[in-house]
C-alpha cells in the first residue's frame, strides 16, 4: 500500500509540474511534503542520508558555481564571449548555434555539464538579444549540447561520478569508453539541430552587421577583477580534472572557488549572490525528497528486480535493455537520485549477466549511455535542464515543459539508437 501511495504522490507532482498548473517548485516542495507528512520517507532519510535523500553535493555545487558567476558579472567578460561568438559565425544564427553548443560540449566534457550551462547560458542570452533572436531554442540546445558532451568523461556528468565510485572507474576509462560514441552523436545532433530549431534561424543582416563592427574588447570593464576571477576560476577548472585525485568532491572545489573568489576581489555579499536561482535549487531538493522515498518504499528495487528477471541473464539483452530501461526512467525523474538508486542493481546484473569479452564494465558503460543520453528528453530529466529554465526565467523567457520536452523527445530516441550499434559492435559480439 505504501509503494502505491509514494507511486501516486510521485505521479501527481510530476503531472503537475508537466502540465505546468502551478509553479514547479510548488509541486516538486508539495510532493515532498506529502512524502514526509504521510511517512514515506522521514526527515533523517530526506535530509542526512547519502542514498534516499537531497543530494547536497549538488545542490552546493551548484551554489558555488552560480556565486561565482555572480562575481565574474561585473567584469563584461560574458558580454566579451558573446560578441566573439557572435563575430565568429558572422551573425549567422545556425551557425551561432553549432558554435554555442560545440563550446558547452568542450567545456561539459572538461568541467561539468552543470558548471557549463552556469557559464554558457548568459553568454546566449546576450548574443540573441545582440542578433535579435529568440533566445529560448539557442537555450534549449545548449542545455542538450551540456548533456551529450558531459557523457564523454568522469566530471563531466555528475551520474558519471557517482558510476564512477561505484564500479572503480578511471577518468581515463570514461574517456576511451564514451568519448567515441560522444563524438558522432554530437554531430548527429547538430544535424537535427538545424531542422528542428529552423524557424529560430532568422538572419538579420544590418544587427549582424552592427555586431561584426564590435570589438569584444571594449565589453572589458574591469580588468583587474576580471584578471583576479581567471585566476580562481582557472584553478577551479584545474580542481575539477583532478577532484578524484585531490579527494574533494566537486561540491567542495565549487565552494572553495566562491570562497576564494569573495575575498580576493572584496565584492560585496549582495554582488556574490545576485546570480543565485533559489527557485532552481528549492525545486532539486523537492525532487530529490520524492525520488528518496520512492527508493525507501522499495519501487526503485522493484524496479530493478523485473529488469533482472526480464534479462534471463543474457549479457546482450541485458546490456541493451539497460541502455533502454535507463533511458526512459532518466527522461522521467533527475538522473542523479535515479542513478543513485540503480548503481547497486547494475551490480546485480553484472554478477547475473557475466562480463564482456570487449570489456568487463559493458553494463556500467550501457547504464552511463542511458543515463546521461537520456536526459535530454524532458525539461526536469537533469541538471543542466532545469538550470538553463531557471536562468531563463530569470531574464525574462518562459521555457515551458512541453516546449523544452517536444524537441527531447526527437534528440534523446535518435541518440539513444547510435548507442546501439556502438555497444554491440565494441562489446557484444
Amino acid at each position: 500500500m505504501s509503494e502505491l501511495l509514494a507511486v501516486a504522490i510521485f505521479l501527481g507532482a510530476y503531472s503537475l509540474i508537466a502540465t505546468e498548473k502551478i509553479s514547479r517548485v510548488a509541486a516538486a516542495l508539495g510532493g515532498a511534503g506529502l512524502m514526509l507528512a504521510t511517512g514515506l520517507t522521514d526527515a533523517d532519510a530526506a535530509f542526512f542520508a547519502h542514498h534516499t535523500g537531497i543530494d547536497w553535493n549538488v545542490i552546493f555545487l551548484l551554489l558555488g558555481m552560480m556565486v561565482i558567476v555572480g562575481i565574474m558579472r561585473p567584469t563584461g567578460v560574458f558580454e566579451y564571449l558573446a560578441i566573439w561568438a557572435a563575430r565568429s559565425s558572422k551573425g549567422r544564427p545556425y551557425r551561432f548555434m553549432v558554435t554555442i553548443c560545440v563550446v558547452t560540449a568542450l567545456l561539459s566534457a572538461l568541467l561539468d555539464n552543470v558548471t557549463t550551462v552556469v557559464l554558457i547560458a548568459p553568454v546566449t542570452l546576450s548574443v540573441c538579444a545582440r542578433l535579435g533572436l529568440a533566445p529560448v531554442p539557442y537555450l534549449i540546445a545548449v542545455a542538450m549540447a551540456s548533456n551529450i558532451g558531459g557523457t564523454a568523461t568522469l566530471i563531466g556528468d555528475p551520474p558519471n561520478i557517482i558510476i564512477a565510485g561505484r564500479a572503480g572507474l578511471s577518468f581515463n576509462d570514461f574517456l576511451v569508453h564514451l568519448a567515441p560514441v560522444v563524438v558522432p552523436v554530437m554531430i548527429a545532433f547538430l544535424l537535427m539541430a538545424r531542422v528542428l530549431f529552423r524557424k529560430a534561424f532568422v538572419y538579420d543582416p544590418v544587427r549582424a552587421a552592427a555586431v561584426l563592427e564590435l570589438d569584444p574588447k571594449a565589453e572589458i570593464l574591469d580588468r583587474r577583477l576580471l584578471i583576479k576571477c581567471l585566476v580562481v576560476v582557472t584553478g577551479v577548472m584545474a580542481a575539477f580534472v583532478l577532484h578524484t585525485t585531490l579527494h574533494l568532491e566537486p561540491s567542495v572545489v565549487a565552494l572553495l572557488g566562491a570562497g576564494a573568489l569573495m575575498v580576493v576581489t572584496g565584492v560585496s555579499a549582495e554582488v556574490a549572490t545576485q546570480e543565485i536561482e533559489t527557485g532552481t535549487l528549492v525545486f532539486f531538493m523537492g525532487l530529490f525528497v520524492m525520488v528518496g522515498a520512492l527508493i525507501e518504499q522499495g519501487v526503485i528495487d522493484r524496479i530493478g528486480d523485473a529488469a533482472i528477471e526480464a534479462s534471463g541473464g543474457d549479457l546482450t539483452v541485458t546490456a541493451l535493455g539497460l541502455l533502454g530501461s535507463t533511458a526512459a526512467f532518466s527522461a522521467l525523474v533527475d538522473n542523479i537520485p535515479y542513478v543513485t538508486a540503480m548503481t547497486p542493481v547494475v551490480e546485480g546484473l553484472t554478477a547475473e549477466a557475466g562480463v564482456a569479452p570487449g570489456d568487463p564494465h559493458v553494463l556500467w558503460w550501457a547504464f552511463a549511455l542511458g543515463a546521461d543520453l537520456g536526459c535530454n528528453a524532458t525539461a526536469i530529466a537533469a541538471a543542466a535542464n532545469i538550470i538553463v529554465i531557471g536562468i531563463a526565467a530569470k531574464h525574462g523567457h518562459r521555457i515551458s515543459f512541453w516546449e523544452f520536452t517536444r524537441y527531447g523527445l526527437v534528440v534523446a530516441p535518435v541518440t539513444i539508437a547510435m548507442c546501439v550499434p556502438y555497444l554491440y559492435l565494441r562489446y557484444l559480439m
